[in-house]
């Protein structure tokens, strides 16, 4: 028989699934880091730094106020352990990871192949590009484009240069060797990817299946979409040949959702082996919109009752909610979201909007309070100012000032906002 669960043991079982049944640790190590990762499988990276770049959020959201220099040790300088490949969007992956990515990487290929294609056009400055590479070892786009050739025309236009980088990295030839100050260097895959692991075949049908197999665990329960959707896996027939198989070996059972439907009909769903059911999900946090309990908007409004569309791209005078508001988790439920940008000159942590979602309670300005005191210590600032844009300012404001009086807080500042 298929086991049905109700909606918050769904959603207990996929926070307990992504970390969020642990306990923040006292101090944070390079362990930590590696035992989210093991979780996650990826950490997407974006470039936005308003409050704090995405990548750095999904460890504070998990281990509390870490040190961001350890991110950049692991992650950022010349590792042994991670590599940047299009795992969902740009994302950082184990490097051991590299060979089930030959699939998409030889995808990229066959696509770019034919003689109309970019690659075909502008063969002369990927073949230039790949030898100094050869040549000198990993390189900045600024270092190629301050030694490109001069030449008549825009053979060796800046975009050109940057686009050869870009296309070879997707197709495997090229690797990410590290970044300074956000900027890439890259490297031929063999000088930055161990031989041993560069040389092992995985075919596609192996790969695919065992990102199922990881999407699985880190979703604790989800439906074939949202296995699909967490490596951006386009082959929705493999994806379910790989479901079919994995729940053949025991590795996913099929369960039931309430409310998850579609039609009125219920949406198949699979929960995996090793998943557990907390009694509780005791967690509060802060979520980048790139972190992937939320990054699958039909997942994010089917679980938690979620509708979450960035607002970056939309006009100042027609955002809802906010340039780059954050989901806010407590307990099992996101039960807000936030606008937050760090203002360095003031020292200030200012909370530009927020508003509540259906399934907040009264107390959840409290914890939210205390993650926003988190955030702006982590951030290393002062000061926390929270604007009047937003039906849960003012329960915020009130909850941080309760905070500031019992000395939690130095400084707190109200503000008007221009809507």
């Amino acid at each position: 028989m298929t086991d049905t669960l109700s909606p918050a043991q769904a959603r207990r079982i996929a926070l307990a699934a992504q970390g969020f049944g642990r306990a923040r640790p006292t101090t944070v190590s390079s362990r930590h880091v590696h035992r989210v990762m093991e979780r996650l499988g990826v950490l997407q990276i974006d470039s936005v730094n308003v409050f704090a770049r995405s990548h750095y959020l999904p460890l504070f959201s998990r281990l509390g106020a870490y040190e961001p220099a350890l991110l950049d040790r692991v992650f950022l300088a010349r590792t042994t352990h991670y590599v940047e490949y299009l795992a969902h969007e740009a994302t950082f992956i184990p490097i051991e990871d590299w060979p089930l990515w030959r699939f998409r990487m030889d995808d990229f290929r066959r696509r770019w192949a034919g003689p109309d294609s970019w690659l075909s056009s502008n063969a002369r400055t990927v073949q230039w590009v790949q030898d100094e590479l050869r040549t000198r070892g990993p390189l900045r786009p600024a270092d190629l484009r301050a030694d490109a050739p001069r030449e008549r025309g825009t053979w060796w236009d800046w975009d050109e240069v940057k686009l050869a980088l870009e296309h070879l990295w997707r197709i495997g030839d090229v690797a990410v060797s590290g970044r300074r100050r956000f900027e890439r260097s890259y490297a031929l895959a063999e000088h930055v990817i161990p031989e041993a692991i560069l040389s092992r075949e995985v075919s596609r049908t192996d790969a695919i299946r065992e990102l199922t197999r990881r999407a699985a665990r880190s979703s604790g329960v989800a439906t074939q979409s949202d296995l699909a959707d967490y490596y951006r896996i386009r082959d929705r027939g493999a994806v379910a040949q790989s479901i079919a198989d994995l729940a053949d070996a025991g590795e996913l059972e099929p369960v039931q959702v309430r409310g998850w439907e579609r039609g009125g009909r219920p949406i198949p769903a699979w929960r995996h082996r090793d998943a557990v059911l907390p009694r509780k999900i005791d967690a509060a946090a802060i979520l980048t919109p790139f972190d992937p309990v939320v990054w699958f908007r039909d997942r994010a409004l089917r679980a938690f009752d979620l509708d979450y569309r960035i607002e970056i791209y939309v006009p100042a005078e027609k955002r809802r909610f906010g340039y780059y508001s954050l989901p806010v988790l407590v307990g099992d439920r996101i039960v807000a979201r936030v606008d937050l940008k760090a203002e360095r000159v003031t020292s200030t942590l200012q909370v530009q909007s927020a508003w509540w979602e259906p399934q907040a309670r009264p107390d959840d300005a409290e914890r939210i309070a205390a993650e926003l005191a988190l955030a702006a210590s982590w951030q290393g600032l002062q000061r926390i100012s929270v604007s009047g844009w937003g039906d849960a300012t003012g329960a915020i404001h009130d909850a941080l000032r309760a905070r500031a009086d019992s000395s939690t807080l130095r400084h707190l500042h109200a503000r008007e906002t221009v809507t």
